[in-house]
C-alpha cells in the first residue's frame, strides 16, 4: 500500500491525519499558497490597502458561497454527528464574516455594498468547485475541498503572527484567523477529515481526493493573485 507521508503543525495538524497527508502530498501547491507574495505583504505590513481592500470585498462573496457549501454538508448529512458539525460550520462562517464587514466599514463600505459587488473570476472558480465536489461527492469529497481554505488560514495566521507589532496595519485579520475561537474551527476540521476518511472508504480512496484537494489549493493561491492583481 503507498504511504503518504504528513507533516505536522504543532498545535493545529498532527502528524499521523488525513489533512496532513494531503497537504504532504501537495506540498508544491501548499507552498505556493501559504507563501504567497500576498501573504508574505501581508506579513510584512508592506501590502497594499487598495488590494488588501479588493481581496476582502472578494473574500465576503466567498464566505457566502461557503455558507452555501456547509448547507449542503448538512443536506448530505446521513448521522447527527455530521449535522451538527456542518451546522457549526456555518455559524463559524457567518462570525467570519462580521470581521470583514467590520474591516470594510472604516473604509466607507457598507453590507450592502459588499452584496453588490460583483464575483471576480477567482472566486467563482473555487467556490463554485467545491460546491460542485460536494454535490457530485459525499461528505469527504466536500470537507476535503473545503478544507485548504479552513485549515490552511489557521496556518498561515500562525505564521504571519511572528511578525505583528502595535502598529501592524493587518494586525487585526491575522490575529481573528491565529486566535483560540478560528485555530479550534481548523483543528475540527481536520478531526472531522480523519472521521470521516474511516467511514467513507478508507485508504484506497487518497488518489481521488489528493487530486481534489491540490485544485483547491490551487484556487487559493489563485485567489491571493486575484488580491494581488486587483484582477475580476
Amino acid at each position: 500500500m503507498k504511504r503518504y507521508p504528513g507533516e505536522a503543525v504543532p498545535g493545529l495538524i498532527p502528524q499521523d491525519s488525513l489533512f496532513a497527508r494531503l497537504r504532504g502530498a501537495c506540498a508544491t501547491e501548499w507552498r505556493a499558497y501559504t507563501g504567497h507574495a500576498f501573504v508574505r505583504q501581508m506579513g510584512e505590513g508592506s501590502l497594499r490597502e487598495e488590494c488588501f481592500r479588493h481581496y476582502l470585498g472578494q473574500d465576503y462573496l466567498f464566505l457566502i458561497q461557503f455558507a452555501r457549501a456547509y448547507a449542503l454538508a448538512a443536506y448530505k448529512a446521513e448521522v447527527l454527528a455530521d449535522l451538527r458539525t456542518a451546522g457549526l460550520g456555518m455559524a463559524a462562517i457567518l462570525d467570519e464574516m462580521r470581521l470583514h464587514v467590520s474591516l470594510c466599514q472604516r473604509w466607507g463600505l457598507s453590507p450592502a455594498d459588499l452584496e453588490a459587488l460583483p464575483e471576480a473570476r477567482a472566486t467563482i472558480a473555487y467556490t463554485r468547485y467545491v460546491l460542485d465536489k460536494g454535490l457530485a461527492g459525499d461528505l469527504l469529497d466536500l470537507h476535503v475541498a473545503l478544507s485548504p481554505c479552513v485549515v490552511g488560514y489557521a496556518e498561515i495566521a500562525l505564521t504571519l503572527r511572528q511578525s505583528l507589532s502595535e502598529d501592524h496595519p493587518y494586525a487585526e485579520w491575522i490575529g481573528e484567523y491565529a486566535g483560540e475561537a478560528y485555530q479550534g474551527v481548523a483543528r475540527s476540521a481536520v478531526a472531522t477529515l480523519d472521521r470521516l476518511l474511516v467511514e467513507r472508504g478508507g485508504i484506497g480512496r487518497m488518489p481521488a481526493l489528493i487530486a481534489t484537494f491540490r485544485q483547491a489549493t490551487r484556487l487559493e493561491a489563485d485567489f491571493w493573485q486575484m488580491g494581488l492583481t486587483l484582477s475580476v
